[in-house]
């Protein structure tokens, strides 16, 4: 199956926010061949992922360095990723310097279509969580001003009002 097909299906089983879900299908019907790629004019796909410990209660964030905003792991799906969990862990993993993480087994917890600077008009954002060890420890990318670990409420204060949702929603799928 390809990433295209992968992105359709779980987007098909995602049971939340149906019309921005629809949003996302319809786009990706719209562009079969490009909707995952940067080089899609109209908007691509993306994958990411919140970095959470909840044996520590804290949310990992990243100072972006193009936007200068406090955002979860994140970002575009590369010819080798087999499925958009691939993709968002692997963002994770990247952005975090965690090799240790997991993603939370109920799938993708939030979408978010947002727009964005340049050629591309707009991120097809589906959202993961990621669970790290109690232990974990962090390292900064080339992709970040800062990396830091926050509390739940901090995390959703901090953050912008994406984040905020993303923090609920990753809350509530973790019962926490």
């Amino acid at each position: 199956m390809s990433l295209h097909g992968d992105a359709y299906g779980v987007l098909k089983g995602y049971e939340g926010q149906p019309e921005l879900r629809d949003a996302y299908l319809a786009h990706l019907d719209a562009h079969p061949d490009d909707g995952m790629w940067k080089a899609c004019g109209a908007g691509h796909v993306t994958a990411s992922a919140l970095v959470v410990c909840p044996e520590r209660g804290e949310v990992l964030l990243t100072l972006h360095r193009k936007l200068r905003l406090w955002l979860q792991m994140g970002g575009h799906c590369e010819p080798g990723d087999v499925t958009l969990a691939d993709a968002a862990l692997r963002e994770a993993r990247e952005e975090s310097g965690i090799g240790a993480l997991e993603l939370h087994p109920g799938g993708p917890v939030r979408l978010d279509l947002h727009p964005i600077p340049g050629p591309c008009t707009r991120h097809f954002d589906v959202q993961y969580v990621a669970l790290a060890p109690a232990a974990a420890a962090a390292r900064i990318s080339d992709e970040s001003l800062d990396l830091r670990w926050f509390g739940y409420a901090e995390a959703a204060e901090i953050g912008d009002a994406s984040v905020a949702l993303l923090v609920g929603a990753a809350r509530e799928a973790l019962g926490v």
